[in-house]
């Protein structure tokens, strides 16, 4: 005798459904009908739309007028003892091709399906609603019906949930507009119900069951600020209403003034993408200048004018939830004219767009999923030469950066400055100019690592680190007259800076340009039988974009140190630099044997050091200074240096 499941027997032909009878059905098996729809619908759209999607499938599943049953098709019997339900089986086919057609991908081109976009209802205000949460089973089968098609969940479910064989399941399959429910069945042959319990005992679970939900608030802060907004809107309106309702021209002639900035010619054009201004790829090249104005357009968004435009829009009125900053000394206002057009693209989860005005870096960055929580940069970046337009910060997540650079920068490379012996390491660039992430050494840290940039042209290396700006800092070592790249200046600067690096942070987001260190002195240290080593005096100077508000550090290093002691330090002050190159700085220093020294420098233009009391400097050298403190050291003492003109100086303080 042959063996055949009665789910395998042909359905006898379907009989009619009418609205009530389609109605009865939805009724009394309501809560079956949202399950299926929620477990076929994808998981992307978030457990909260998904539970308010798979309702309103459900709700929509009633004819509009009488229609045959043959729409959905005859049902097959989840058991054998049951009875065929028309009314059931047309409603279920009804719910898997909505949740079918939910989960379908919007096309430009397209007109959407009403099952794509979110349902007018039910609607919820105010609360995020989801299921109860399951056990580890539950969740392990959540994820892998998520890596199906939605026909593959569909074929799951009704054979796990419906109990359906293969035959009636490629019946309903093709009469919910499957194209192919063989592919669909071989989807879900791949998926093994963990924890052996089953997939009619998970599908059943509380996990999967939209209608015994719990209840959450949505973004209380965000809710308050958009009903601020709504607000602000409402009176806007009102008020221009009121406006555009007076007789004339508003409230009178301006006189001599132009019109509102949105109805000027000239800052509308600069707000037209197609205005923007592009460099040829190759014009570098041949410019007489290598500087932010000949970097070209570069990135794959370069062409999509909707981004640019936003990214205009939002420069010339950035709105309340947009996060501008601006460096120092840099006028955060609209562009004076169509700006040049650097970079648009995808940074990381960010869509970027990079500008430049000739006064200013601009850099716009909405996140790829819309435009809430936008972010506006502004880096004064005038007087730009060759090495401090090599790069720009383009992207910043986390504690990492990323950078573009120059079109003729030819290799970049990652040093860490604590690890003054450790050599370079390679820094890959994707094919527009974009780094890989590197550490960024303004992140909250114990500043145990301190990342830096090489960038390599065809004359020098530059050295550049974040400070979290949008232009880095370029770094040197030497003499103000004539500082060297870090990368040249040997193995003796990257000591210096080894000590100094963890210093930067106290002019992070100040401005600065460029800082320089510079080992103005060295002293022998006094101690018994002079064992104590030699000290180097250093001078670290911070100059800004806007060119005054420039910091000063001197630093006492001593030999057996990790980092340099600031003994002395100045704002908004000319020492140490090329304006005068000249700097002097004392320290209190214990030696081995438990005495206390007053010790003191002088750059190579002093002559000579006096402390009060009239000690001077050393015979052999009279700008260094060691004088014994006898006892507990009190106040700071006075010092003075004499430079060879006679010039009576002080020391930093």
């Amino acid at each position: 005798m042959l063996n055949v499941s009665t789910q395998e027997l042909a359905a006898p032909a379907p009989a009619p459904v009418d609205v009530d009878q389609a109605e009865a059905a939805l009724v009394e098996h309501y809560p079956r009908l949202v399950r299926i729809a929620y477990l076929v619908l994808p998981s992307d759209l978030g457990r909260n739309r998904r539970v308010l999607t798979a309702h309103s499938v459900a709700q929509r599943s009633l004819p509009r007028r009488r229609a045959s049953g043959g729409e959905g098709g005859m049902p097959g019997q989840r058991r054998p003892e049951d009875a065929v339900d028309p009314g059931y089986a047309y409603v279920r086919a009804r719910v898997l091709r909505q949740a079918l057609d939910a989960g379908l991908p919007l096309r430009r081109r397209a007109w959407p399906r009403r099952a794509q976009l979110p349902p007018l209802l039910p609607q919820v205000w105010g609360l995020r609603l989801f299921p109860r949460a399951g056990g580890a089973d539950e969740l392990a089968l959540d994820q892998r019906l998520a890596s199906l098609s939605g026909p593959g969940r569909a074929a799951y479910v009704l054979r796990g949930l419906e109990r359906q064989g293969d035959a009636e399941v490629r019946r309903v399959l093709a009469a919910a507009g499957v194209a192919d429910p063989e592919a669909a069945l071989a989807e879900a042959d791949a998926v093994e119900a963990p924890g052996g319990t089953g997939a009619a005992g998970l599908l059943e679970s509380p996990e999967f069951d939209p209608c015994s939900l719990q209840a959450r608030p949505t973004d209380l802060m965000r809710r308050r600020q958009h009903g601020k907004a709504a607000l602000a809107a409402l009176a806007a309106a009102v008020v221009c209403g009121a406006l555009l309702g007076l007789p004339g021209d508003g409230w009178g002639p301006d006189g001599a003034a132009a019109p509102s900035y949105a109805r000027n010619p000239v800052s509308e054009a600069a707000l037209d993408p197609v205005n923007l201004r592009r460099v040829a790829p190759a014009a570098w090249q041949r410019s007489e200048r290598t500087d932010f104005s000949v970097w070209p357009a570069r990135g794959a968004l370069v062409g999509d004018r909707a981004l640019l435009r936003r990214a205009l829009a939002v420069w010339a009125r950035p709105g309340a939830t947009v996060q501008v900053s601006a460096t120092p000394g840099t006028p955060p206002g609209p562009p004076m004219g169509p700006p040049q057009l650097l970079f648009a693209g995808e940074v990381d989860q960010a869509r970027v767009v990079l500008f430049h005005d000739g006064l200013r870096a601009v850099r716009y960055a909405e996140p790829k999923d819309g435009t809430e929580g936008a972010a506006l940069d502004f880096a004064r970046t005038d007087g730009a030469d060759t090495a401090a337009s090599a790069a720009l910060v383009v992207g910043r997540t986390h504690a990492n950066v990323r950078y573009l650079t120059a079109p003729w920068v030819r290799e970049v490379s990652a040093r860490d400055l604590l690890a003054p012996s450790a050599g370079a390491r390679p820094l890959e660039r994707d094919a527009h100019g974009v780094t890989d992430a590197l550490l960024s050494p303004v992140a909250p840290s114990e500043c145990r690592a301190w990342d830096v940039l090489e960038v390599r042209d065809g004359s020098a290396t530059r050295t550049l680190t974040d400070l979290g700006e949008l232009a880095p800092v370029r770094l040197t070592s030497g003499p103000p007259s004539a500082p060297a790249d870090l990368a040249d200046a040997g193995a003796g600067a990257r000591a210096e800076w080894a000590r100094t690096a963890c210093l930067l942070p106290a002019v992070r987001a100040k401005g600065v340009r460029a800082v320089n260190s510079w080992r103005f002195a060295e002293q022998e240290l006094p101690g018994a039988a002079g064992t104590a080593g030699t000290a180097a005096w250093v001078c670290t100077r911070m100059e800004t974009w806007r060119g005054t508000g420039g910091s000063v550090l001197a630093q006492f290093q001593a030999p057996s140190a990790k980092a340099g002691a600031v003994v002395a330090k100045a704002e908004d002050s000319p020492a140490c630099g090329t304006r005068e190159p000249r700097v002097l700085a004392g320290a209190l220093w214990r030696s081995g044997d438990g005495r206390w020294w007053m010790l003191a420098a002088g750059s190579p233009q002093v002559a000579s050091v006096t402390v009060a009391g009239g000690a001077t400097g050393g015979v052999d050298d009279a700008r260094l200074l060691a004088v014994e403190v006898p006892g507990k050291p009190g106040e700071q003492v006075e010092l003075t240096g004499r430079l060879e003109d006679g010039t009576k100086i002080t020391s930093l303080r």
